[in-house]
C-alpha cells in the first residue's frame, strides 16, 4: 500500500524516536565497557565518551588476579542452574495443584500465598530460622528458600487454566494419572513459559549477592556476584589508604593504574556478561511467555 506523505513522516519520526530510545539503552552500557578498557588515572580526567583513551588490561588484571574468583564463578553456575531447575520445577507442579478448581482449600492458599508478596517476617527472623534448619553456610541456603515464587506461580497457574480441559481428560482416558499429565501434556505445552521465567529466575540467582553475604561465611561457598563486591571494596579501602600518603599513592598509581571507577566497570562488566550471553537463546519466547494472562475471552 503506497504511502502518504504524512504517513512516510510519521514512519520516518518513529524510527527516529525509536533510535534514539535504543541508542539511550544501550550507551550506558557501552561507555562501562569503554571505562573499563581505559587507564584507571586517565578515566580520572573524564572525558570517556565512545572509545578508550588509553587502553588497558589492569583492572581485568586485578579482577581475575584474586584465585578466589574461579571458584565463585564454578559457585555462580551452579547455583544459578540448579536453582533455575529446582524453582521451576517446585513453582509449576505448585501452579498446576492450585489451577484446579477442585482443589480443597485452593481460595485459603491461595490468600497465604498473596500475604507473602507483601509481609515477610523480616531479616533477623530469618537469619534464626535459616540457622536453626542448618542451612547456615550452606550451599543449599542459596536454592531452598527460594525455591518458590508466587507471582512465577500465578503466572504458570495462569497459563495452565487456559490449556484445553479436553486434551487432560483425553490423556486420563489412556491412563494417565496426575503426573502423566503434567509430564506429557502440560509441561511440553508450556514452552513459552517455562523459557521466560526461568530466564528470569537465573538473572536473579546470577545477579543475586546479598544472601550469600548475609548467610554465608566461607569464602569457598560465596558465588562470584559476592567475590567481586569484596574485590572492589577491598580496592576501595587500599585507594583510600594510599590517598593519606602521596608516596604510596605514586607506588600504587605506578603499580597498576585503577581506580574505584574503573575496576567497578571492569567488575560489572564481568559479572553481566556470562547472563547476558543468555537472552538470544530465549528471546523468540519473551513476547508470548510476558503476555500470558493479559487477554480474558
Amino acid at each position: 500500500m503506497k504511502l502518504s506523505a504524512g504517513d512516510r513522516l510519521l514512519v520516518i519520526f518513529i524510527y527516529f524516536l525509536l533510535a534514539i530510545l535504543a541508542f539511550l539503552s544501550f550507551y550506558p552500557f557501552w561507555n562501562a565497557a569503554v571505562i573499563s578498557f581505559n587507564n584507571g588515572t586517565d578515566t580520572m580526567r573524564g572525558g570517556i565518551t565512545f572509545w578508550p583513551r588509553k587502553f588497558s588490561l589492569e583492572n581485568y588484571s586485578v579482577v581475575f588476579e584474586d584465585s578466589r574468583l574461579i571458584n565463585g564463578f564454578v559457585i555462580s553456575v551452579l547455583r544459578t542452574v540448579i536453582g533455575t531447575l529446582a524453582s521451576i520445577a517446585a513453582t509449576a507442579i505448585f501452579a498446576y495443584g492450585m489451577s484446579k478448581s477442585e482443589l480443597i482449600g485452593r481460595k485459603p492458599y491461595m490468600v497465604f500465598c498473596i500475604i507473602t508478596m507483601y509481609f515477610s517476617g523480616g531479616l533477623i527472623p530469618t537469619f534464626l530460622l535459616i540457622r536453626e534448619l542448618g542451612m547456615f553456610n550452606s550451599f543449599w541456603v542459596m536454592i531452598i528458600p527460594g525455591l518458590i515464587s508466587v507471582w512465577n506461580m500465578i503466572i504458570f497457574r495462569t497459563f495452565f487454566k487456559g490449556i484445553p480441559a479436553g486434551l487432560e481428560e483425553s490423556a486420563r482416558i489412556d491412563g494417565c494419572s496426575n503426573w502423566g499429565v503434567l509430564m506429557r501434556i502440560v509441561f511440553p505445552l508450556s514452552g513459552p513459559v517455562v523459557a521466560t521465567l526461568s530466564l528470569f529466575t537465573a538473572v536473579y540467582h546470577w545477579n543475586d549477592w546479598f544472601t550469600p553475604s548475609i548467610y554465608i561465611s566461607n569464602t569457598d561457598l560465596m558465588p562470584i556476584q559476592t567475590k567481586l563486591q569484596q574485590i572492589l571494596n577491598s580496592n576501595i579501602m587500599a585507594e583510600q589508604m594510599a590517598q593519606l600518603d602521596a608516596a604510596a599513592q605514586g607506588r600504587m598509581n605506578k603499580m597498576r593504574a585503577v581506580t574505584t571507577k574503573s575496576l567497578s566497570m571492569a567488575t560489572m562488566m564481568v559479572a553481566t556478561i556470562p547472563i547476558l550471553c543468555v537472552y538470544p537463546f530465549l528471546q523468540k519466547y519473551f513476547v508470548k511467555g510476558v503476555m500470558v494472562g493479559s487477554l480474558k475471552e
